[in-house]
């Protein structure tokens, strides 16, 4: 039998049939007409340098995986090391870079090109991409500083060529109260004491015109005193938190200034530093990573959960790495040794694709990694997806010009919307 359409209906059809990509695109457009960059970045820095085969990048059954095994995750074809299960539950939310290469094999080194995007140039400090954080986006009223380190470690984030005022403010575990912030004196003894400060400063500015104020002596001591008598300073008492809440983190010192983070983001922080040391795995790598497994897994996907539950997500880019990653081969100690050729990256957040996987490793450990990523090319990333042109071009306190992200350009596919 056959049917016959009447023209005004086939008119229709062909009608919606091409209206609806049309207004799909339309949607699409006004979604990223709205979408704002996003406002702070959080760094998990895995000080040691991280395998990348019992982590973010596993090759089970292979020779250089040595015995180690994956589990699956929620996006169908990606695979973290066991050991990261409820991080594999947050992968529609994740993306991996593991192609990532360096040229630094030295941990200082390594740390140096990592924070700054920069390999280390005797002729000059390069600001951390928290300092550059702090000094391009607005201050939105934090009396509290805006770049903060937890767990510093040798080599803390700084302000480099940008100035000290940049550099990172270090504490420790949040269970402790925040270093530097409570005057040891009764307080009518400390109001004293800073009276005859300020004649001990006016004396000085005497006769001295601009050079006095040049030194932001003044400056200094007037921020720390907002910051000592705020109500943000609360942003680092995690003990405020539920304990249900404490719990999904996990009872560790990271857990806890993983915690920190999400409150001090909260009220305005700029970037957020959480080091977890201990990933030097010369020896009995498998044993050893699989501890840091324990205390990363917890912290870093309620993180993410915390974050998404709270909207924050699209506004924080969160970046979890260490300096470099570890050899393919395992050497006769059980260890896996420094490999700046091919490593892995997690990053989630701020416009941020999820579910990505950015660049293969050779599951041989012979060949180059594939879609190469340079560390300039993370960093020119991250700035990206908080608004930031990786390419603008600084001046050094004596005249050097300096791009914030080096040769690097953003990996195409990570950023929404943006190629």
């Amino acid at each position: 039998m056959t049917t016959y359409h009447h023209r005004r209906t086939f008119l229709g059809m062909v009608g919606a049939a091409w209206l609806t990509p049309v207004a799909a695109q339309l949607a699409r457009a006004a979604e990223k007409a709205k979408r704002e960059p996003a406002t702070s970045i959080i760094v998990l820095w895995m000080d040691g340098g991280p395998s990348q085969l019992e982590t973010f990048d596993p090759h089970p059954g292979t020779r250089i995986a040595a015995g180690g095994t994956a589990i699956d995750t929620a996006v169908k074809g990606v695979q973290l090391g066991k050991g990261l299960e409820r991080l594999a539950e947050q992968m529609a939310d994740v993306s991996l870079v593991r192609s990532v290469v360096s040229k630094e094999g030295d941990h200082e080194r390594g740390t140096y090109t990592m924070k700054t995007g920069f390999r280390p140039d005797p002729t000059v400090v390069h600001p951390s991409i928290g300092a550059v954080c702090c000094h391009e986006l607005a201050a939105a009223g934090t009396d509290i500083p805006r770049h903060v380190s937890i767990f510093p470690g040798q080599w803390p984030a700084r302000g480099g060529y940008l100035g000290d005022k940049y550099d990172a403010f270090r504490m420790d575990d949040p269970a402790g109260p925040v270093p530097d912030t409570q005057s040891f004196l009764p307080k009518p003894r400390d109001e004293k004491r800073l009276q005859s400060l300020e004649v001990v400063e006016g004396a000085f500015a005497r006769g001295r015109g601009g050079r006095a104020e040049n030194t932001l002596h003044k400056h200094t001591l007037s921020a720390a005193r907002t910051m000592m008598s705020s109500e943000q300073l609360k942003a680092f008492d995690v003990s405020q938190e539920p304990l249900a809440v404490r719990r999904k983190f996990g009872d560790t010192p990271f857990g806890r200034g993983c915690l920190a983070a999400r409150r001090l983001i909260e009220v305005g922080v700029r970037c957020v530093e959480v080091t977890l040391s201990g990933w030097d795995t010369h020896v009995n790598n498998h044993e050893l990573v699989a501890k840091q497994l324990a205390i990363l897994d917890p912290a870093f996907a309620a993180l993410l959960a915390d974050l998404k539950e709270r909207k924050l997500l699209d506004k924080t880019v969160v970046m979890c790495g260490g300096e470099f990653g570890r050899t393919p081969i395992v050497n006769p100690a059980g260890g896996r040794d420094h490999w700046p050729g091919g490593f892995s990256v997690a990053v989630a957040g701020g416009g941020i694709k999820g579910g990505q996987v950015v660049g293969a490793t050779d599951p041989d450990g012979k060949k180059e990694p594939t879609e190469p990523a340079k560390v300039a090319d993370l960093h020119a990333t991250m700035l990206a997806a908080v608004g930031i042109d990786h390419a603008k071009v600084n001046h050094t306190p004596i005249g050097r010009t300096v791009k914030y992200a080096d040769d690097g350009t953003p990996i195409r596919g990570l950023l929404a919307d943006r190629g």
